[in-house]
Protein backbone atom coordinates (compact mmCIF):
# COMPACT_ATOMS: atom_id res chain seq x y z
CA UNK A 1 0.00 0.00 0.00
CA UNK A 2 1.24 3.23 -1.02
CA UNK A 3 2.29 6.04 1.89
CA UNK A 4 0.79 9.46 0.95
CA UNK A 5 3.09 10.84 3.17
CA UNK A 6 5.67 9.63 1.47
CA UNK A 7 4.75 10.45 -2.40
CA UNK A 8 6.07 13.73 -3.30
CA UNK A 9 3.11 16.12 -3.30
CA UNK A 10 3.00 20.14 -4.32
CA UNK A 11 0.93 21.85 -2.40
CA UNK A 12 -2.65 22.76 -3.98
CA UNK A 13 -2.81 26.89 -4.82
CA UNK A 14 -6.28 27.25 -2.75
CA UNK A 15 -5.66 31.02 -2.16
CA UNK A 16 -4.64 31.34 -5.90
CA UNK A 17 -1.81 33.38 -4.98
CA UNK A 18 1.26 31.49 -6.15
CA UNK A 19 3.08 31.79 -2.81
CA UNK A 20 3.76 28.80 -2.28
CA UNK A 21 5.54 27.33 -5.80
CA UNK A 22 6.84 31.28 -5.88
CA UNK A 23 8.75 30.38 -2.60
CA UNK A 24 10.15 27.07 -4.23
CA UNK A 25 11.25 28.86 -6.98
CA UNK A 26 13.18 31.49 -4.97
CA UNK A 27 14.66 28.88 -3.22
CA UNK A 28 16.09 27.08 -6.44
CA UNK A 29 17.15 30.81 -7.24
CA UNK A 30 18.53 31.77 -3.53
CA UNK A 31 21.06 28.15 -3.98
CA UNK A 32 22.34 28.20 -7.35
CA UNK A 33 23.58 32.31 -6.73
CA UNK A 34 24.61 31.87 -3.10
CA UNK A 35 26.25 28.12 -3.10
CA UNK A 36 25.71 27.55 0.44
CA UNK A 37 27.36 25.27 2.51
CA UNK A 38 25.06 24.01 5.35
CA UNK A 39 20.83 23.92 4.02
CA UNK A 40 18.03 23.65 6.95
CA UNK A 41 14.92 22.11 5.50
CA UNK A 42 11.15 22.17 6.82
CA UNK A 43 7.87 24.16 7.98
CA UNK A 44 7.22 26.70 10.09
CA UNK A 45 9.42 25.63 12.67
CA UNK A 46 12.52 26.51 10.30
CA UNK A 47 10.63 29.24 8.10
CA UNK A 48 10.45 31.51 11.55
CA UNK A 49 14.25 30.94 12.61
CA UNK A 50 15.18 32.67 9.68
CA UNK A 51 13.06 35.65 11.01
CA UNK A 52 15.21 36.05 14.04
CA UNK A 53 18.06 37.71 15.19
CA UNK A 54 19.93 34.49 16.13
CA UNK A 55 19.53 33.17 12.74
CA UNK A 56 21.49 36.43 11.62
CA UNK A 57 23.79 35.75 14.57
CA UNK A 58 24.85 31.96 14.32
CA UNK A 59 23.63 30.64 10.82
CA UNK A 60 24.39 33.09 8.55
CA UNK A 61 28.13 33.02 9.06
CA UNK A 62 28.17 29.29 8.03
CA UNK A 63 27.01 30.16 4.69
CA UNK A 64 23.47 28.67 5.29
CA UNK A 65 20.28 28.96 3.34
CA UNK A 66 16.52 28.20 5.18
CA UNK A 67 14.30 26.64 2.82
CA UNK A 68 11.57 26.64 5.50
CA UNK A 69 7.30 26.88 4.24
CA UNK A 70 4.51 26.98 7.00
CA UNK A 71 2.23 24.25 6.57
CA UNK A 72 4.55 21.87 4.85
CA UNK A 73 3.80 18.24 5.27
CA UNK A 74 6.75 14.98 4.71
CA UNK A 75 4.73 14.80 1.25
CA UNK A 76 5.70 18.70 -0.05
CA UNK A 77 9.52 18.74 0.96
CA UNK A 78 9.70 15.95 -0.46
CA UNK A 79 8.17 17.84 -3.90
CA UNK A 80 10.42 20.44 -3.48
CA UNK A 81 13.83 18.15 -3.20
CA UNK A 82 13.04 16.76 -6.28
CA UNK A 83 11.98 19.55 -8.29
CA UNK A 84 15.11 21.71 -7.88
CA UNK A 85 15.90 22.62 -3.89
CA UNK A 86 18.98 20.72 -4.09
CA UNK A 87 20.36 21.37 -7.74
CA UNK A 88 22.89 22.93 -8.73
CA UNK A 89 25.32 23.37 -5.36
CA UNK A 90 26.83 21.01 -3.10
CA UNK A 91 25.87 21.75 0.38
CA UNK A 92 28.30 20.00 3.20
CA UNK A 93 25.38 19.45 5.81
CA UNK A 94 21.67 18.90 5.18
CA UNK A 95 19.14 19.85 8.62
CA UNK A 96 15.69 18.11 7.98
CA UNK A 97 12.48 19.11 10.35
CA UNK A 98 9.00 17.90 9.05
CA UNK A 99 6.49 15.95 9.89
CA UNK A 100 4.45 17.73 12.83
CA UNK A 101 1.57 19.05 10.17
CA UNK A 102 0.82 15.44 9.15
CA UNK A 103 -2.49 15.70 11.22
CA UNK A 104 -3.94 12.97 9.23
CA UNK A 105 -1.45 10.20 8.75
CA UNK A 106 -0.24 7.53 11.17
CA UNK A 107 3.15 7.68 12.84
CA UNK A 108 4.08 4.83 10.61
CA UNK A 109 3.73 7.12 7.58
CA UNK A 110 5.31 10.13 9.00
CA UNK A 111 8.64 8.31 9.72
CA UNK A 112 8.29 6.83 5.78
CA UNK A 113 7.82 10.16 4.47
CA UNK A 114 10.96 11.52 6.61
CA UNK A 115 12.63 8.90 5.71
CA UNK A 116 12.10 9.56 2.25
CA UNK A 117 13.23 12.54 2.64
CA UNK A 118 16.46 11.27 3.67
CA UNK A 119 16.69 8.97 0.59
CA UNK A 120 16.13 11.67 -1.65
CA UNK A 121 19.11 14.06 0.04
CA UNK A 122 21.53 11.07 0.24
CA UNK A 123 20.79 10.47 -3.91
CA UNK A 124 21.36 14.66 -4.98
CA UNK A 125 23.47 15.17 -2.31
CA UNK A 126 25.75 12.08 -1.80
CA UNK A 127 28.38 14.21 -0.12
CA UNK A 128 26.21 16.05 2.51
CA UNK A 129 26.06 15.21 6.30
CA UNK A 130 22.62 14.46 6.62
CA UNK A 131 20.84 15.74 10.35
CA UNK A 132 17.59 14.63 10.90
CA UNK A 133 16.14 16.79 13.53
CA UNK A 134 13.60 15.74 16.20
CA UNK A 135 9.64 16.91 15.94
CA UNK A 136 9.45 19.48 19.21
CA UNK A 137 6.51 19.08 21.14
CA UNK A 138 3.57 20.78 21.10
CA UNK A 139 0.83 21.89 23.31
CA UNK A 140 0.75 23.54 26.65
CA UNK A 141 0.21 19.95 28.61
CA UNK A 142 0.70 16.51 27.57
CA UNK A 143 -1.65 15.57 24.69
CA UNK A 144 -1.80 12.83 22.18
CA UNK A 145 0.17 14.89 19.68
CA UNK A 146 3.11 14.64 22.14
CA UNK A 147 2.74 11.47 22.26
CA UNK A 148 2.80 10.81 18.58
CA UNK A 149 5.63 13.28 18.04
CA UNK A 150 7.72 10.86 20.88
CA UNK A 151 6.66 8.10 18.45
CA UNK A 152 7.72 9.26 15.52
CA UNK A 153 10.81 10.72 17.05
CA UNK A 154 11.79 7.32 18.51
CA UNK A 155 10.97 5.94 15.39
CA UNK A 156 13.15 7.51 13.20
CA UNK A 157 16.38 7.86 15.67
CA UNK A 158 16.19 4.14 15.61
CA UNK A 159 15.86 3.67 11.74
CA UNK A 160 18.98 6.13 10.66
CA UNK A 161 21.13 4.91 13.67
CA UNK A 162 24.21 3.29 11.31
CA UNK A 163 22.84 4.95 8.45
CA UNK A 164 26.89 6.68 6.83
CA UNK A 165 26.54 10.03 7.01
CA UNK A 166 23.32 10.73 8.67
CA UNK A 167 22.25 11.66 12.20
CA UNK A 168 19.77 12.32 14.58
CA UNK A 169 19.27 15.66 16.28
CA UNK A 170 17.49 14.73 19.74
CA UNK A 171 15.98 17.73 21.60
CA UNK A 172 16.44 16.99 25.46
CA UNK A 173 12.90 16.60 27.00
CA UNK A 174 13.71 19.25 29.29
CA UNK A 175 14.58 22.08 26.98
CA UNK A 176 11.09 23.01 26.47
CA UNK A 177 9.22 20.70 28.93
CA UNK A 178 8.87 21.67 32.52
CA UNK A 179 9.13 18.45 34.26
CA UNK A 180 6.93 18.70 37.27
CA UNK A 181 3.94 19.43 35.57
CA UNK A 182 4.82 18.34 31.92
CA UNK A 183 4.26 22.07 30.79
CA UNK A 184 5.29 24.03 27.70
CA UNK A 185 5.85 27.99 28.58
CA UNK A 186 4.30 30.47 26.28
CA UNK A 187 7.86 32.05 27.21
CA UNK A 188 9.32 29.32 25.04
CA UNK A 189 6.43 28.55 22.57
CA UNK A 190 4.36 31.62 22.40
CA UNK A 191 0.59 29.64 20.50
CA UNK A 192 2.34 26.23 22.95
CA UNK A 193 3.74 24.95 19.02
CA UNK A 194 6.01 28.02 17.10
CA UNK A 195 9.09 29.01 19.28
CA UNK A 196 9.80 32.53 20.84
CA UNK A 197 13.11 34.40 20.64
CA UNK A 198 14.04 32.77 23.71
CA UNK A 199 13.16 29.06 22.12
CA UNK A 200 15.01 29.73 19.25
CA UNK A 201 18.32 30.45 21.34
CA UNK A 202 17.06 27.25 23.54
CA UNK A 203 17.06 25.19 20.08
CA UNK A 204 19.67 27.21 18.01
CA UNK A 205 22.61 26.83 20.46
CA UNK A 206 23.14 22.67 20.23
CA UNK A 207 22.07 22.62 16.72
CA UNK A 208 25.05 24.77 16.08
CA UNK A 209 27.07 22.74 18.09
CA UNK A 210 25.72 19.43 15.91
CA UNK A 211 26.54 21.50 12.49
CA UNK A 212 29.66 22.75 13.21
CA UNK A 213 31.33 19.47 14.82
CA UNK A 214 29.97 18.02 11.15
CA UNK A 215 31.43 20.97 9.75
CA UNK A 216 34.66 20.83 11.05
CA UNK A 217 34.59 16.46 10.15
CA UNK A 218 33.85 17.79 6.82
CA UNK A 219 36.88 19.37 6.60
CA UNK A 220 38.86 17.22 8.39
CA UNK A 221 38.10 14.60 5.74
CA UNK A 222 38.71 16.85 2.79
CA UNK A 223 41.96 17.30 3.47
CA UNK A 224 42.78 13.89 4.06
CA UNK A 225 41.51 13.40 0.53
CA UNK A 226 43.72 15.67 -0.68
CA UNK A 227 46.84 15.17 0.80
CA UNK A 228 46.18 11.64 -0.60
CA UNK A 229 45.80 12.98 -3.63
CA UNK A 230 48.89 14.95 -3.52
CA UNK A 231 50.97 12.08 -2.33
Amino acid sequence: MSNPAAIPTAVEDANGDGRWISLHKRFIAEAKEKEPEVLIIGDSLIQLMAQNEIWDKLFVPLHCLNFGIGSDQTQNVLWRLQNGELEDFAPKVIVICCGTNNHEHTPEQIVGGILEIVKTCQKKQPQSQIVVMAIPPRGQFDNPLRQKINQINSSVCAKVSGIPNVSFFEIDPNMFINPSDGSISHQDMYDYLHLTRQGYRKLAEPLLDEIQTLLKNFLSADTISTSEAEF
